[in-house]
């Protein structure tokens, strides 16, 4: 078993959305994956928009749903095998609650970029010596943690977050989803590359 969490603000757009995405996407590893928000509202629904944007990417209604809101404390960030912040902002607000978790925090976006970047060599020889699937995925984000300062920054550091939809016009909804669908995919292949 292993453990991804999703961390947007209010855990009604973007950090739902990127749960149910993973978790779909690596049904068939039997994962165990959440969210919460920042700033989360107490037990909200997605917006009708996210939820929209789930169905249409293949998550099952039901996901969408179930899904309520929960306020991001420092009890959800011990477990976790991999962290997924929507934003630099909500990276940092991460990393002063748990500074111990920086090394398997990042945004989705960067998580992503760094992926692209490491040899797959290397992340294959750093996860064959892990003896669970939770270390696997935890020697991945090592790994992928350790090219940070390695790999160059994107030329606009907001290429490394997801934008807020909420309370935005649909086609925001629509760029959102485009920034984060690649990412969510990107992790979902590292992931499993992890663990084969």
């Amino acid at each position: 078993m292993f453990e991804i969490l999703t961390v947007c603000t209010g855990n009604i757009c973007r950090s739902p959305l990127a749960e149910q995405l993973l978790r779909a996407r690596l049904a068939d590893l039997d994962p165990v994956v959440a969210s919460a928000g920042t700033r989360g509202l107490p037990a909200a629904e997605m917006t009708p928009e996210a939820a929209h944007i789930a169905h249409a990417l293949g998550v099952p209604a039901a996901d969408t749903a179930a899904h309520r809101s929960r306020f991001l404390t420092e009890q959800h960030l011990i477990q976790p095998d991999l962290i997924l912040a929507m934003t630099r902002t909500h990276r940092r607000t991460i990393a002063e609650l748990a500074p111990t978790r920086l090394r398997s925090t990042f945004t989705i976006r960067e998580f992503a970029r760094l992926a692209m970047a490491a040899p797959a060599e290397e992340l294959r020889a750093a996860t064959a010596s892990a003896p669970s699937p939770s270390g696997k995925v935890r020697a991945a984000a090592s790994v992928l943690a350790s090219y940070r300062g390695l790999v160059p920054p994107p030329d606009d550091p907001a290429d490394d977050d997801v934008i807020d939809p909420y309370r935005q016009p649909w086609e925001t909804y629509l760029l959102s989803a485009q920034q984060l669908e690649p990412a969510a995919t990107a992790v979902a292949a590292t992931v499993r590359a992890a663990l084969s």
